[in-house]
């Protein structure tokens, strides 16, 4: 399989094979005998042995970048390398599995890193069940050498699935806006950067304010509203040529813009004439369609997978609720009903859950819902939690939380048990993962 990819307008190209085409000589054929539960949450962390690949100094900083990636994930703990019975283990050699059972590892990844008379890395890796003996996986990964942040994501990716069942997300980007300043004279700029906050760089140059960033289905472009003092815009960004545009001139205030599934429309909220509405625009033609006209606040409109319906937020019963209706604005219904004020409703990729921001007096929550609104459950609760993401494996959600000390990115996973700060300590909110980077 081939695919090319930017970062930034960094073009690269990634190739990823099977290692050798088959198991070493002598090892068991791949079972997966390890098994991580994500639907319960890691609440003992599958102990795995990550040693340094054999090759260069590049080597090196994979494995930290795959450690790192695998233990931010809750679900697994990279044992001490001081611990290892052997550095630089071979990845042509089968593992003497019982020096590896002596410091309790269950998992083990051995990788070499080569470079071809074309100057590319070549990152060949192996996962290992230890207690079984068996390989599990092997694959070699090619690309430029700048983009080594990028394979070692994917490496980690691919033993998240293996042990887990489920697709991994660590070779991903986040929009959002970035905050600095005094409270009453923030600065919100647009910023992207890896999911393990490395790489990160500004888009925008501070001389308007950003809010509600998203991401398109295929990752290369940004729409968000920008705010000046004479009113609002919402522009799409192409994150990898820079290139901007307006999306039209409206009269009255437009926010909250999603893109489609399809990236052909984008739907958003808007005021005219004191009432919110909830519009979608067809980006080649740039006409518009009303799909609400409720005597009533609509906003934070998002599409299903399919593209075939819109969840939205409303306060046509009386308090802000979330509603579902058709992608024509037919058939609208509402699904949450229960206590305080629903706000902010995502789908998940998959389309099994509708995550949300709920407020209960003065405590706020990030939830998640079926999309009929039944076996609501309740992640996080805190002084601000708003404004969730989806991962795109649908197993993880970004938010911003304020303490009362200013907005910083949290991760949670739909267990509710994982919860930490994502990996960006400065100010910050209104998150948007990526999909899986081509």
């Amino acid at each position: 399989m081939r695919a090319w990819f930017g970062i930034l307008a960094t073009a690269a190209c990634l190739s990823i094979a099977p290692l050798f085409g088959a198991p070493l000589i002598g090892a068991g054929t791949a079972r997966a005998d390890i098994v991580v539960n994500v639907d319960q949450g890691a609440t003992q962390p599958l102990p795995i042995a990550v040693p340094v690949f054999v090759g260069p100094a590049v080597a090196a900083q994979l494995q930290q970048v795959i450690a790192a990636d695998l233990a931010r994930s809750g679900l697994f703990r990279p044992l001490d390398p001081a611990t290892f019975p052997a550095s630089g283990q071979d990845v042509n050699t089968q593992p003497t599995f019982d020096a590896w059972k002596a410091i309790s590892a269950q998992g083990l990844l051995t990788g070499q890193v080569t470079t071809d008379a074309d100057g590319h890395l070549k990152v060949n890796f192996r996962l290992w069940d230890v207690y079984a003996g068996d390989q599990l996986l092997g694959l070699q990964f090619t690309s430029t050498p700048a983009n080594w942040r990028r394979v070692a994501h994917k490496v980690a990716d691919a033993v998240y699935e293996k042990l887990t069942g489920q697709a991994g997300y660590f070779d991903t980007r986040v929009v959002f806006a970035a905050e600095s300043g005094p409270r009453g004279k923030r600065v919100r700029r647009l910023e992207i950067m890896d999911q393990d906050g490395a790489n990160p760089s500004y888009l925008t140059d501070g001389s308007y304010q950003v809010f509600f960033p998203h991401f398109s289905a295929n990752s290369q472009e940004v729409t968000y509203m920008a705010l000046r003092p004479t009113g609002s815009t919402v522009y799409l960004l192409n994150v990898e040529t820079g290139r901007q545009e307006a999306l039209g001139h409206f009269n009255g205030m437009m926010f909250a813009p999603r893109f489609s599934p399809d990236g052909g429309r984008v739907v958003f909220s808007a005021e005219r004439e004191g009432n919110t509405d909830i519009y979608v625009m067809t980006l080649a033609s740039r006409a518009i369609t009303r799909l609400t006209t409720e005597p009533s606040i609509d906003t934070s409109p998002s599409f299903s997978p399919d593209g075939t319906q819109i969840a939205f937020n409303s306060d046509r019963g009386g308090s802000p609720q979330i509603y579902v209706m058709g992608a024509d604005g037919i058939n609208v219904r509402r699904i949450s009903f229960g206590s305080g004020r629903y706000t902010t409703p995502v789908w998940s990729p998959d389309g099994k859950l509708i995550a949300f921001t709920k407020q209960e007096g003065a405590v706020f929550h990030i939830g998640v819902m079926k999309p009929d609104g039944s076996a609501e459950r309740i992640l996080t609760d805190s002084y601000l939690d708003e404004g969730p993401t989806w991962a795109p494996n649908s197993r993880l959600l970004m938010f911003a939380r304020d303490s009362g000390f200013g907005s910083h990115l949290w991760t949670v996973d739909i267990s509710g048990k994982l919860s930490a700060p994502a990996p960006y300590n400065l100010g910050a909110s209104d998150p948007s993962w990526s999909a899986l980077l081509p």
